[in-house]
């Protein structure tokens, strides 16, 4: 079985913290000086390890192996959140570095090719998945052109300030990259709660965003009786619990839903609210479900407004992400390796957070693999994983890329 050297791969690891480190976190958003600093590292450790190494036109790190023939693509990313912690998609980057360094390092498995990505922006700081989007073909220089981050600085000027205009993209090779493996930590509490060590992802979750919006009338808070207020405020309230009750009898156990946000206006302790806006998320792996809860919800504003006194009207946010299955025979070759590696310490499961590997698993075979979050925490600084669990799903990883790439081989010749 290839060996991968754990002080190697935490070595690097607590090295990629050190660019933004916000004890015990990092702050390191994309295409921020930081940022850059971090991806020539990243760039120069993967031209150490054999790769010929790039930070292309959107700020994606990309080392290409120089063996020929089939190649597994292994990346995440190495941008945060504004208070993010230290392992969010870098953990998955230096897997790939690791792995590759070890597949060179050993004579059986030194002609076997592993490509390593770091995309860029994949946490939204100016456009969602900027890098694996561009890596797929998605056209995006119209979002080059408009994006901004929140403090109004423009994606293109970001670009340019890193001296990456005009600079070629990095784009999917058919003939070459047979399949994605993205490794990650799990950002959630499942694996920790259940004893488990390792994830084998089997689908990533699709996601509805929607506003209902409750209009009634504003009006003076010490002389309207409650008998004739038409409270958007208060409706709103009452909605919510009618919308759990309801949601409780479609869902399955892994659903989730969130009212992450609610504005009242005119948000005064004096005024009647005369309109209240709730802006609601839902999560599934299954795409008749999230159909039945959109379905509910609509039958839910009608009946309110049938009711009469305040309004409602529901509105889509964005366009609605749609489940997506990893590849069932590379799922079989993490479960295979967890198996070697954890007898009985590993749980199939979906991830309930987004991915590159949703949009890449659009044109190649992906998987994915998680490790515990201690305390199911990530989005914080206070986000970490035992490093014994960080070493062994590096090592499950290592070993089912082998497997992959030995039987896509096999498939070629």
């Amino acid at each position: 079985m290839l060996k991968i050297n754990a002080d190697r791969l935490l070595n690097d690891l607590k090295q990629l913290r050190s660019f933004g480190a916000a004890s015990p976190g990092v702050v390191r958003l994309a295409l921020s000086p930081i940022d850059m600093e971090s991806r020539r590292w990243l760039a120069d450790r993967m031209s150490d390890a054999g790769l010929d190494a790039v930070v292309d036109g959107v700020g994606t790190v990309f080392g290409r192996s120089r063996k020929s023939g089939a190649a597994l693509l292994i990346g995440s990313h190495t941008d945060t959140q504004p208070t993010g912690g230290w392992l969010d998609g870098a953990m998955g980057v230096i897997y790939g570095l690791e792995i590759a360094r070890a597949l060179a390092e050993s004579k059986e498995t030194s002609h076997l090719a592993v490509d390593v990505a770091s995309w860029s922006d994949e946490e939204g700081t100016f456009a969602g998945f900027l890098g694996s989007r561009s890596f797929i073909g998605e056209p995006v220089n119209e979002t080059i052109a408009r994006a901004r981050n929140r403090e109004g600085q423009w994606l293109k000027d970001a670009l340019e300030t890193a001296g990456l205009t005009g600079a070629p993209r990095v784009r999917l090779e058919r003939g070459r990259h047979v399949a994605y493996m993205e490794p990650h930590i799990e950002q959630g509490g499942r694996l920790e709660a259940t004893g488990k060590s390792i994830g084998v992802v089997t689908a990533i979750v699709g996601i509805r965003e929607l506003r209902v919006r409750f209009t009634g009338q504003r009006n003076h808070a010490g002389t309207t009786p409650m008998s004739i207020r038409r409270d958007a405020g208060a409706a709103l309230v009452g909605f919510i619990a009618r919308m759990n009750e309801a949601f409780q009898q479609l869902v399955a156990s892994d659903t989730v839903w969130t009212v992450g946000r609610i504005d009242l206006d005119p948000g005064s302790l004096s005024v009647v609210p005369g309109q209240a806006d709730m802006y609601l998320q839902f999560r599934d792996a299954n795409a008749a479900r999230l159909l039945a809860m959109e379905q509910k919800l609509a039958e839910l504003v009608r009946d309110f407004n049938s009711e009469g006194g305040v309004g409602a009207a529901l509105a889509t946010l964005h366009e609605p992400e749609e489940p997506v299955t990893m590849d069932k025979a590379l799922q079989e070759h993490l479960a295979n390796a967890s198996e070697a590696a954890a007898p009985g310490q590993w749980v199939r499961m979906p991830s309930g957070a987004s991915h590159d590997a949703q949009l890449i698993a659009r044109h190649i075979p992906a998987c994915m693999l998680f490790v515990p979050s201690i305390g199911g925490v990530s989005h914080d600084f206070i986000e970490d994983t035992a490093e014994e669990h960080i070493v062994l799903g590096c090592q499950v990883a290592a070993t089912a890329a082998v497997a992959i790439l030995q039987e896509m081989t096999a498939r070629r010749s």
